[in-house]
């Protein structure tokens, strides 16, 4: 999950040894909760959206291997509380689609899983698809936790929407903390209690939307050639489900609303508050 542009062999050489332990680090944990699903959502599939019966849709949502279940669900709960209809592909699907078929939606969306997994099981000319669906055609892209690191540069087949620049963890996952309730602040808003789960830190790439207590940042924004792009290292998408263990000030139905935000802004291309 780990990501880099390298400059030099020494560079490269670099990378290998810190993504090959990543391979062992991340390769044991995933972004996100399994066994929750939330939500009755208008839920259609790619092929249907091309038919003449169903009606064009916006939105692709990915629910392929190495995505959580759960994180899918939770996603979907948010589209259905906000009346915006999707499609969803997984792996094989996402697979089969070319470049234009992939600009004919406005925004795809990555949710929480294990992004070395993601990448593994799709083909090298899909993420090229994609990548260059978003740089060229104008294709909108949200990437959750894993969609984040998967968003990124990556030896592990990632999009590289990001010029190059490669993601950590949030400084928490090397304290040996692999969820808990982080606080996110945002400029000229109220902190917010968010879930995390082994989530990146997006330091280098986009404006910063929400930073951790530590400062770097939670959720990033920005342009990528055509294509508007934000990152989330947190799950406001989370249902209560998810909380268990931990003590959260920020109510799952605001969390929520905030997800429901991020979407609305990725789907639109609308800038939000950053420091």
């Amino acid at each position: 999950m780990h990501s880099s542009s390298p400059a030099s062999a020494k560079k490269s050489a670099r990378l290998l040894i810190i993504a090959s332990t990543a391979l062992i680090l991340i390769g044991l944990s995933a972004c996100g909760t399994p066994g929750s699903t939330l939500g009755t959502p208008t839920k259609i599939t790619p092929a249907q959206v091309n038919s003449s019966i169903t009606p064009s849709v916006s939105i692709l949502l990915f629910n392929g291997t190495g995505t959580s279940s759960s994180d899918v669900s939770a996603v979907e709960a948010i589209l259905s509380t906000n009346k915006l209809p999707y499609a969803t592909a997984n792996s094989s699907q996402l697979n089969a689609m070319t470049e234009s078929q992939l600009k004919a939606y406005k925004l795809l969306i990555v949710p929480g899983g294990n992004s070395i997994t993601i990448g593994d099981n799709l083909k090298s000319t899909t993420t090229t698809n994609i990548h260059n669906a978003v740089i060229n055609d104008g294709l909108h892209y949200l990437g959750i936790c894993a969609g984040g690191f998967f968003g990124g540069y990556s030896i592990y087949n990632g999009l590289n929407l990001t010029s190059g620049v490669w993601f950590n963890f949030y400084a928490d996952y090397n304290k040996g903390i692999y969820k808990a309730a982080v606080e996110i602040s945002s400029p000229n808003a109220t902190a917010l209690d968010q879930y995390w789960q082994d989530g990146p830190q997006f330091t280098g790439w986009g404006n910063k939307v929400g930073k951790y207590p530590d400062g770097t940042p939670a959720i990033v924004e920005g342009w990528s050639g055509k294509g508007w792009v934000m990152l989330s290292g947190v799950h406001p998408e989370a249902p209560a489900s998810w909380r268990t263990g931990m003590t959260f000030t920020t109510s799952v139905a605001t969390d929520n609303a905030y997800a429901g935000t991020l979407i609305l802004a990725a789907l639109n291309g609308t800038s939000l508050a950053h420091y």
